[in-house]
């Protein structure tokens, strides 16, 4: 069993950047690849990055890519969301995940974190 705790969101303006970080419990966490989504107001979860177990291979949803950056901790059972040049349309519940079972699904999920980007 994971835990995961998403932190670091907040209010910001649009140009600016925020690290969510997200914290594990649980030994097992290096072994598992994780993600990020999020959901905005009346719109479903959506894929944002994802990282696999070690680190190495990375991949971005394409309105994301070139700004936010996924990266991971093993020794510190932490990942972490870098997300810059932030824009209004950013704005959205932000949920950390781990353990892929397939595809884009995953076994763990965190409680999410608000972030919202003003105009």
């Amino acid at each position: 069993q994971v835990q995961l705790v998403e932190s670091g969101g907040g209010l910001v303006q649009a140009g600016g950047s925020l690290r969510l970080s997200c914290a594990a419990s649980g030994r097992m966490f290096s072994n598992y690849d994780m993600a990020w989504f999020r959901q905005a107001p009346g719109k479903e979860r959506e894929f944002v990055a994802d990282v696999n177990w070690s680190g190495a291979i990375r991949s971005y949803a394409d309105s994301v890519k070139g700004r936010f950056t996924i990266s991971r901790d093993n020794a510190k059972n932490t990942g972490y969301l870098e997300m810059a040049s932030l824009k209004p349309e950013d704005t959205a519940i932000y949920y950390c995940a781990a353990s892929r079972t397939e595809g884009r699904k995953y076994r763990y999920w965190g409680q999410g974190t608000q972030v919202t980007v003003s105009s």
